[in-house]
């Protein structure tokens, strides 16, 4: 089966994947902030604001299984853990800035 294809034999469409990568309301916003580079998990969580300890921590999880993210843990007492963006991850600059945009010209 083609990557284009869903299980049912229906084409799949192109923007449906990176619908599917920035679902959510904190996945964008992770992204944002990692644009301007490595972060801290609790510096990440200051900057996001209302996002509770545990869904951040499951966001960046499925971020980096999709390949988004990136994880460095150093190992150390107390844990020191960086995240940034991978290669894919900085590819979706362009769409989080069209959507910036948009909402910019479309705001009441």
């Amino acid at each position: 089966m083609s990557m284009l294809q869903r299980e049912e034999d229906k084409p799949l469409c192109p923007a449906e994947r990176a619908l599917e990568l920035l679902s959510g309301k904190w996945r964008p916003m992770v992204i944002f902030w990692l644009l301007d580079g490595p972060l801290r998990f609790n510096a990440l969580q200051r900057r996001l604001g209302a996002i509770t300890h545990r869904t951040l921590s499951r966001t960046l999880k499925e971020m980096e299984a999709d390949g988004l993210i990136w994880r460095q843990d150093y190992r150390e007492i107390p844990p020191r853990v960086d995240y940034g963006l991978t290669a894919r991850g900085r590819s979706l600059k362009p769409i989080l800035d069209a959507m910036e945009h948009w909402a910019l010209g479309n705001m009441e």
